[in-house]
């Protein structure tokens, strides 16, 4: 992205992308393909049905679907008239989406034919409406002038796949949303030249923002699949000579799992950055993937409330060490620190406290909770971790994850990374287990690979020579598939909800 004044809000960082030829491919979903002009146009004949229905500047309108152009064309068209846009995931169930609507105070809702029937129980029929409804003409409505929207207003609100409690809600301003697109191309290096492939749902914040709208407002193309699946995210990889990826550890590893049980062959070689977070990435499974597909996998780190926070610069030729997630992002603050609040000395872990470009605004609705996320201007993470001496961070846990067993902590992600690396084990996620004895302990989680055995024992002896005694889990058990969230990462919760069943 080009060195110039920061545009003032999303839809016009948007409609700056047009110049010098609108008529570039923009944006391509299953048989269709979509100009810069195309969707500047198609996303303001949106804003025109949303005043035609009463949205005004301020108001909230949600939707919910599938991944399909109509996702972005809302998050442009409520950019283009100053309301705020709520995304949400299909796969809310009908009490979550009747929450996320009541709290975020939506005045419309839009929908697909999939998210029907959990819809019209969640709303009443008069504030919801088809998402195929943008697709119609909507003529005779005059739009306000773009330069009304300012960068400090309102623009989305995110509500976050928590496992305990009511989701949280994420309320981010425009500056926030211009701001992590100049800061991820900057450091991805993007450019009109780049194709991004999303198969990440468009109701996170990962998949509308990270992925389409920082593709979009770079310049680039963005394809869109409906929804992610091994094989077609693969095909569409090179099919659409693909430069830029992202996904989470679960997708990778169901790649991966793919090829080896159908002994299939992809050429990765257009693609330049395959991008991981959301998730702890294993090792061993960034070196598997390297093997198999002779692509390195980029950890990247960022959170709903700061983006972008950690990541490998494009440009940079310098290696990052095994287990980093990069150095910090451009324009971001931070802090480490101790669980007194005092500053960790250089290589000590602590506390992440991060200033990211795309920093929460509040949590909506919720001062209380607000105030606890923050110190000075500064959000708790929650993850643990340092910073080397060359300017490399890594994460050591997540606080919340962290397993106390007899007043010793034990991080998941250290004996996960032990476990990945036996030969027999396609997946892992360990977890605390209630312990009369140690208070907790951990519990193993084990996918094997297709076609290969492998005892508790063999697994327990292999941690042992990786892991101090403390660490090792002496319960192990194997599981086909695992439960997971609504964003594609393991869902621990239920997890321990086995534990606690059986």
């Amino acid at each position: 992205m080009p060195d110039c004044q920061m545009p003032q809000n999303v839809f016009i960082a948007l409609r700056d992308r047009m110049s010098p030829d609108p008529g570039r491919t923009a944006l391509v979903f299953e048989n269709e393909y979509f100009s810069f002009e195309d969707v500047v146009a198609l996303s303001e004949n949106a804003a025109r049905h949303l005043m035609r229905l009463g949205i005004a500047k301020g108001d909230r309108v949600a939707a919910i679907a599938q991944n399909r152009p109509e996702m972005l064309l809302l998050y442009y068209a409520a950019a283009r008239i100053g309301a705020i846009y709520v995304p949400m995931n299909p796969n809310l169930s009908e009490s979550e989406l009747k929450y996320a609507l009541a709290h975020s105070g939506a005045r419309m809702l839009f929908h697909d034919e999939v998210s029907g029937d959990g819809v019209a129980a969640a709303i009443p029929v008069e504030r919801r409406r088809p998402i195929d409804l943008l697709n119609e003409p909507a003529g005779g409505v005059d739009l306000p002038a773009a330069s009304a929207v300012m960068p400090d207003d309102d623009f989305l609100i995110i509500y976050t796949s928590g496992t305990t409690g009511q989701p949280k809600a994420i309320l981010l301003t425009h500056a926030a949303q211009v701001g992590v697109a100049r800061a991820l191309a900057e450091m991805w290096d993007l450019g009109r030249d780049d194709v991004t492939l999303v198969t990440l749902p468009l109701g996170f914040l990962y998949g509308l923002s990270t992925g389409a709208a920082v593709g979009l407002q770079a310049g680039g193309k963005v394809v869109l699949l409906r929804r992610f699946h091994p094989r077609d995210a693969l095909e569409a990889l090179v099919a659409h000579r693909i430069t830029i990826y992202h996904g989470v550890p679960t997708m990778y590893s169901m790649m991966l799992e793919f090829c080896e049980q159908q002994d299939k062959h992809f050429d990765l070689s257009n693609v330049r950055e395959i991008i991981c977070a959301g998730a702890p990435l294993p090792l061993e499974m960034r070196r598997r993937f390297a093997t198999r597909f002779g692509k390195s996998l980029q950890n990247y780190y960022a959170m709903t409330e700061a983006t972008p926070v950690f990541g490998h610069y494009s440009r940079d030729d310098e290696i990052v060490p095994e287990g980093s997630v990069g150095k910090a992002a451009p324009g971001l603050s931070y802090r480490i620190v101790r669980p007194d609040g005092s500053d960790c000395a250089p290589g000590e872990q602590g506390e992440f406290l991060v200033r990211a470009a795309a920093t929460v605004k509040e949590y909506y609705g919720a001062p209380e909770q607000t105030a606890g996320a923050m110190v000075d201007d500064y959000f708790r993470s929650g993850d643990l971790g340092h910073r080397d001496e060359n300017g490399f961070f890594f994460i050591t846990g997540r606080i919340k994850d962290i397993i106390i067993r007899g007043g010793a902590n034990i991080s998941p992600s250290e004996v996960e990374e032990a476990l990945i690396s036996h030969p027999a084990v396609q997946d892992v996620s360990v977890v605390g287990g209630a312990d009369r004895i140690f208070g907790e302990v951990p519990v193993a989680f084990v996918i094997r690979r297709a076609g290969a055995d492998v005892s508790v024992d063999e697994l327990v002896a292999h941690a042992e020579s990786r892991l101090a005694d403390f660490k090792v889990p002496r319960t192990v058990r194997f599981i086909d598939t695992f439960p997971l969230g609504k964003t594609g990462k393991v869902d621990k919760a239920a997890l321990k909800t086995m534990i606690g069943s059986e």
